[in-house]
């Protein structure tokens, strides 16, 4: 099965530094990124670890909503998702994901809004990013 991969180039310091993400393994491209940025309401053309994690989550949720659609009998014309992740203060100290919402509009035949509404549920549970964000992490550190 496929691994997919990104890279992080940092210099720096948190909130004097700056870095640019790669997508390694598509070679879609490069993004800079920033600590300022990322806690500001204006991206300003930075990207952000929740920005990315949203993306993931649309584009996977689109996919499994999809299937479940089709599965349930429906034939789905067509969808829009978006993802939110909202990145806040946390109350023991830091800062954190706090929530991810995610609104999904679609053209579906064959399906009342009911067997709609029961499909999005079962993707949102399905969808490999969703049963991602809660799998163990494992760390490999070295240093040069």
């Amino acid at each position: 099965m496929p691994t997919r991969s990104a890279r992080t180039a940092w210099q720096g310091g948190l909130t004097d530094g700056h870095g640019q993400v790669e997508l390694t393994s598509s070679g879609a491209g490069t993004f800079d990124v920033s600590w300022p940025k990322r806690t500001a309401d204006q991206a300003d053309g930075t990207t952000s670890p929740e920005e990315l994690v949203a993306a993931a989550h649309a584009s996977c949720f689109s996919m499994q909503l999809s299937h479940d659609l089709a599965e349930a009998g429906g034939t789905p014309r067509s969808l829009e998702v978006t993802a939110e992740v909202a990145f806040d203060p946390d109350p023991k100290g830091g800062w954190m994901v706090s929530g991810i919402t995610l609104s999904v509009r679609g053209e579906v035949d064959g399906l009342d809004g009911d067997g709609f509404a029961q499909a999005a549920e079962k993707a949102k549970a399905g969808c490999p990013i969703s049963k991602a964000l809660a799998v163990p992490i494992s760390l490999e550190v070295l240093q040069d």
